[in-house]
């Protein structure tokens, strides 16, 4: 009789760890999730104050319509994807986006009425913060990714999540653009 009653109390607590186990791992995957929506917000932030920055810039200069275009059309782009797109994807696009408006940023250099616009200056500066939130965003995501994928490495959870199908998540890469040294002319 205590020999059933230490099986029941071995299986019980074999149970429990295995539920800890997987609890644990689905917690992490949902941080990662969140991390990724984070970023997602973002990024509708700032699709949603570009359309007032290149209103306000046509109407002050007559800049290269190229640009004005390319970001309208990365913006759109951005917008058009669905939540569950390849987060590289989202990320290629975004960074080829701050890139076109950093271009429309130096404008305000050649046009001072412009760099004087209270509109322009509260633009700028809501979306200098809005890429900051996302460049921590961005780093919050990857820290996020590297602990949800370091447990599904450590023994024992490496069990536990190819029992329940837990897969790596991707890391978050810079541009090719950003690992070329600027070139700087004085």
């Amino acid at each position: 009789m205590t020999g059933l009653i230490v099986l029941i109390v071995i299986i019980a607590l074999l149970a429990w760890w295995l539920v800890s186990m997987y609890n644990g791992l689905v917690a992490m995957r949902t941080h990662v999730d969140e991390a990724w929506s984070q970023i997602d917000v973002q990024l509708q932030r700032r699709n949603d104050l570009i359309p007032n920055l290149l209103n306000t810039v046509k109407g002050y200069s007559k800049f290269e319509s190229s640009t004005l275009e390319k970001v309208t059309q990365l913006r759109s782009s951005l917008m058009n994807l669905s939540a569950d797109s390849d987060m590289q994807k989202v990320m290629k696009d975004s960074n080829e986006l701050s890139n076109c408006l950093k271009s429309i940023f130096a404008v305000a250099e050649a046009y001072p009425d412009l760099k004087a616009s209270t509109e322009y200056t509260n633009l700028m500066e809501e979306l200098t913060n809005t890429e900051n939130k996302i460049a921590y965003a961005r780093q919050l995501y990857n820290s996020t990714v590297a602990n949800y994928d370091q447990s599904l490495l450590q023994f024992p959870k490496n069990i536990v999540a190819k029992w329940f199908h837990f897969t790596k998540r991707e890391y978050l890469k810079a541009d090719e653009e950003a690992h070329k040294v600027p070139k700087v002319e004085f």
